[in-house]
């Protein structure tokens, strides 16, 4: 048994001997991630994407984008470039495009990832870009997330400005002045003159002072269509007097006080 026992060992160790220099390796399987297996981890962003995802759902799956994953690969998040030419947009040159697009949910854009969109807006939004470039006003010079917190919502021109009168809603403001260019006023025939004395406060008082027939009119009766329009006497008062008399005092005011003052 002892003489036994002692071969058994001195096989061993030399076998042992042999093969020492020699690693033995497990049998090597590569294993491919499939699309379904994101969501085994990334319940969320499959929600998002499943829910508002839209062409990120539709057009492409996950490895599509995400080529690589750590530890072993440095390529996990995309550059939007690589399917989003510049060439093609002028969108896409801005850059930081997920400081307004969350990659998961593209259409949900918000304004949180970035300090001023006001480029990027003007980019898809060009009218509203060149109103406010042609027409110069303290609009001009807010950031666009001034009045649009989040995407295609906006403030009610109350939340910031006084209203002309207290009865004046967000609509009655826009008959005038349109957000992109409030400088320029533009209103239909129909404007109530308490409007207008919300800027022109001593044309409506002495209006209401006169007691000729002016004081009974619109403002845009007289203001047809144009803000700041002057109109000529004679446009409704022809030639009251005669030729003669027109070419010795050819000012009206200097006789009759000025349109909002006017005597008899």
């Amino acid at each position: 048994m002892g003489r036994a026992f002692l071969l058994l060992l001195s096989v061993v160790s030399f076998v042992s001997g042999i093969f020492a220099g020699v690693p033995v390796r497990a049998e090597s399987v590569l294993i491919y991630l499939e699309a379904d297996d994101c969501q085994k981890c990334h319940v969320q962003e499959i929600r998002d994407i499943e829910s508002r995802g839209g062409l990120h759902k539709t057009a492409v799956t996950c490895l599509d984008c995400h080529v690589e994953h750590p530890p072993r690969g440095t390529e996990a998040i995309p550059e939007c470039t690589r399917c989003h030419e510049p060439e093609k947009n002028s969108h896409y040159t801005v850059g930081n495009c997920r400081g307004c697009h969350p990659a998961h949910r593209p259409r949900d854009i918000e304004f949180s990832g970035t300090s001023r969109v006001t480029p990027a807006c003007a980019s898809c939004h060009p009218h509203q870009g060149k109103q406010l470039e042609d027409y110069p006003s303290a609009h001009t010079l807010l950031d666009c997330t001034e009045c649009h917190s989040r995407h295609g919502e906006f403030f009610r021109c109350q939340e910031c400005h006084d209203p002309h009168t207290p009865d004046m809603v967000y609509e009655d403001c826009l008959g005038c002045h349109k957000p992109h260019m409030p400088s320029k006023v533009a209103y239909d025939n129909f404007v109530p003159s308490r409007f207008c004395a919300g800027c022109h406060p001593a044309e409506t008082e002495q209006l209401a002072q006169s007691p000729t027939k002016h004081r009974d009119l619109l403002c845009v009766y007289c203001h047809k269509d144009q803000h700041k329009r002057i109109p000529q006497c004679v446009t409704c008062h022809r030639m009251p007097h005669n030729q003669a008399f027109h070419e010795k005092f050819p000012d009206c005011n200097a006789c009759h006080g000025g349109p909002h003052a006017l005597q008899k």
